[in-house]
């Protein structure tokens, strides 16, 4: 008997899933090929994992091969459409703290109802096609190999992987050095190359709070600003007053004075940003945890982690958080969110950032006719959560999360006060329509607060936590916007969120410095006219004329006042044109030492060394 006929059966099932594995790549991400190199990686990198693979079903017995054949075949294709199907909505792949987040699927049942087509039945045909041939005579793998039979298919394999590597290394120097970057990674290691290295960097994050040590916290925390300049005018003009803080769920900046057959999408953020500071720069740096990651921003001005969400991963390190800066100076502090309170693991997240109360779902009248998607809708949140207001302890900071505006962006037809936007993504059709619920949402909100008596005393803030338009819908989105198709620099433009802060009394300013939710935490404290002292934090004040523009986004991409620097390309500011990479090189360094900097603050929880002091 052959060689070849005794691994037919393996060497099949390899050819089947890296065809399928390279269309997949193909068709359903977003992998830009930029020369004839990547084009092979990207061919190559699935053969590189399936041989060493395979070499497991060698272990059984030949009456089981075939079981286990079909089995493993099962098993790959279903973690690849798991990946499909995360990146259909993220455009991001699955890491291993996703994973541990799978106690909010339940909560999400539209959105990931939505991310699953009928077709995906053909992600699975190979597996049927596999098995009727392993049924032949000539394929069926009953034959007995010997060890070294063995050694040789997986000395083959581990050839392969180091031809690959030393490919993807040529290609992209310092590769697994972007560990931010899964873009990068996915394109250059493959896929399930790329999930083993994750398992490994989720092994080595999960030691380094178990090895670091004072040593540690000095040699970060001593390069780290903790001061930042103020602006003499501003600084605490609010002290004293309340602050309440709203996120405003998946609301990008492209709505603000968009029009939809001569109705305006947002009518009432386009009023408030006359009357308040409006950022018009203004970015969202979240990552894989999304709204709980432009929480843990808002509130540490710490970066949120690369891989999962820091509410999930690291609810019990110390930190010095919002919370309890305020609570030092006479605040009391709440969250507003009407839906599960250990959704993101919040009910012990707020524990840990020194929150004094969490209104979740159960302080809230909810019933089929005033929730949609995630929870209570927002403008039966808003009308709810008044009375709660009221009863704080004052001076206090308040968070409020709402809702509505969330994939898949459902909303009753009564309560659809524009019409949606004319193209066939029913994503970004609907998307409008929910927006501008969101925005009667808050102008309701606003009319109660001051009919409540706490308007004059309160400083508002509003801001968008993340996108809420993935790449995936590009085409839908050029349409928006008018262009012939979406380019990398104007994916990164389309981060920007709105923000506005709202004070009484003042007069509204547009404001065009570049800024993300990082800065949120030094620019409200220098409001409220707190200083916190050996506070570590990233931001810096965004009315300070020292206010560092350097915008990181979680990615690795940054924006400054002239540069956009996205998918290792420097771009030039208004125009979007590719230029001279030396231009953003100065910044490159600083934007991945911060990256870096802060993941070393959370994962060695380092931040208890100097609670210590």
């Amino acid at each position: 008997m052959t060689a070849k006929t005794k691994h037919a059966a393996i060497f099949l099932a390899i050819f089947l899933l890296w065809i399928k594995t390279y269309i997949v790549s193909k068709v359903s991400f977003t992998l830009p090929i930029d020369h004839f190199l990547q084009e092979i990686l990207l061919f190559f990198n699935p053969l590189s994992f399936l041989v060493i693979y395979f070499c497991i079903a060698y272990f059984s017995s030949p009456p089981k091969r075939r079981r286990v054949i079909i089995w493993m075949s099962f098993i790959y294709s279903l973690i690849l459409y798991a990946n499909v199907v995360y990146y259909r909505f993220f455009t991001d792949f699955l890491t291993i703290p996703v994973l541990f987040q799978t106690k909010n699927v339940g909560d999400i049942g539209n959105s990931v109802y939505e991310l699953v087509y009928v077709t995906d039945i053909l992600f699975f045909a190979d597996l049927i096609f596999l098995a009727y041939l392993l049924k032949k005579p000539g394929l069926q793998p009953h034959l007995s190999i010997t060890p070294i039979e063995r050694r040789k298919l997986f000395a083959f394999g581990i050839a392969i992987l180091a031809v690959h590597l030393t490919l993807a290394e040529i290609n992209r120097p310092q590769l697994l050095t972007r560990t931010f970057d899964r873009e990068i990674l996915v394109k250059s290691l493959g896929t399930f190359n790329y999930h083993l290295y994750d398992i490994m960097l989720q092994s080595k994050s999960s030691m380094q709070k178990a090895l670091a040590s004072n040593i540690d916290a000095e040699e970060i925390l001593h390069k780290i600003n903790k001061d930042t300049a103020k602006n003499p005018e501003l600084y605490g003009i609010a002290k004293g007053k309340n602050l309440i803080v709203i996120s405003l769920e998946s609301t990008q900046s492209f709505v603000m004075n968009y029009e939809i057959n001569g109705e305006e999408v947002t009518p009432f953020l386009n009023d408030l940003a006359k009357s308040s500071y409006y950022f018009t720069d203004f970015y969202h740096q979240t990552g894989q945890g999304k709204t709980s990651d432009s929480e843990f921003l808002v509130d540490n001005s710490l970066y949120p982690l690369p891989r999962g969400a820091v509410f999930q991963t690291h609810p019990l390190n110390e930190y010095n958080a919002m919370p309890e800066i305020l609570k030092a100076n006479g605040y009391y502090s709440a969250v507003f969110h009407g839906n599960n309170k250990s959704f993101w693991n919040r009910d012990v997240m707020y524990k840990t950032l020194g929150y004094d109360q969490f209104f979740s779902e159960e302080f809230y009248k909810i019933t089929d006719e005033n929730t949609v998607n995630y929870g209570l809708k927002d403008i039966p949140f808003f009308e709810q959560s008044i009375p709660y207001l009221k009863d704080l302890p004052q001076p206090f900071y308040a968070r409020m999360i709402t809702l509505t505006n969330h994939h898949p962006y459902l909303i009753n037809e009564e309560e659809q006060w524009i019409e949606p936007y004319p193209v066939d993504d029913g994503t970004v059709s609907r998307y409008f329509t929910t927006v501008r619920y969101a925005d009667e949402a808050l102008r309701q909100f606003f009319h109660d607060l001051k009919e409540s008596g706490l308007y004059e005393n309160s400083v508002v803030v509003v801001y968008g936590d993340h996108y809420g338009i993935s790449e995936r819908h590009q085409e839908a989105i050029a349409d928006v916007l008018g262009k012939a198709s979406i380019t990398a620099y104007n994916q990164v433009e389309l981060q920007r969120v709105p923000l506005f802060i709202h004070i009484p009394g003042k007069k509204g300013k547009e404001i065009e410095t570049v800024g993300g939710q990082i800065d949120l935490k030094p620019t409200l404290l220098h409001l409220l006219g707190i200083e916190a002292k050996d506070d570590v934090h990233f931001g810096t004040d965004l009315f300070s004329k020292d206010h560092n523009e350097l915008t990181v986004l979680r990615n690795g991409s940054f924006v400054t006042e002239d540069f956009v620097y996205t998918s290792e390309t420097c771009y030039i500011k208004p125009f979007g044109a590719p230029i001279d990479p030396l231009k953003c090189e100065p910044f490159m360094e600083k934007a991945k030492e911060e990256l870096d900097q802060s993941d070393r603050i959370i994962y060695g929880d380092l931040l208890r060394f100097l609670k210590q002091k």
